[in-house]
């Protein structure tokens, strides 16, 4: 199985990009692990933010391959604790035999096609992050669970 998180836009900001590329390279000594990114939008501002999802979501839409299990990073979906995540990933590596895609959409969130497309929605936390810090705690999250099912010492109980 392999795992792909799909990104709209860039991450901007160095430290997020030394953070994220950091965790991508310590997941990969686990499992086939690696970020996409659709690029963001032009010229948006003639552009209401039900047409900058439904745009996005064409994007998102394309990027998804035939046999693709998709998952989308969503604020209404479910919770977790590192170690549920962690099972939750096991219990995956059985049962998809392609990629698992992971998806953090835009701004305004992800559109009824995108919606359509999801097989699950998790939800990092009750809290509302920006979608460049979102990627860093979702990689992190990502890295902790395979020390987990590897026993390894990054988490502790």
């Amino acid at each position: 199985m392999k795992t792909t998180l799909l990104v709209v836009g860039r991450t901007v900001e160095q430290h997020y990009i030394t953070a994220i590329n950091d965790y991508v390279q310590r997941t990969k000594r686990y499992t086939p692990f690696e970020m996409e990114v659709i690029p963001e939008l032009k010229n948006t501002k003639s552009l209401s933010f039900e047409q900058q999802k439904e745009k996005e979501g064409e994007l998102i839409c394309k990027a998804i391959q035939p046999g693709d299990v998709v998952v989308l990073l969503d604020e209404h979906g479910k919770q977790m604790r590192s170690v549920e995540f962690a099972e939750w990933i096991e219990r995956k590596t059985h049962t998809v035999n392609k990629r698992l895609v992971f998806v953090i959409g835009g701004p305004y969130g992800f559109s009824q096609k995108v919606y359509s497309l999801a097989s699950e929605k998790i939800a990092m936390s009750k809290m509302t992050f920006s979608h460049q810090m979102i990627r860093l705690i979702f990689v992190e999250q990502v890295y902790r669970a395979m020390t987990i099912l590897n026993n390894g010492p990054y988490h502790h109980e």
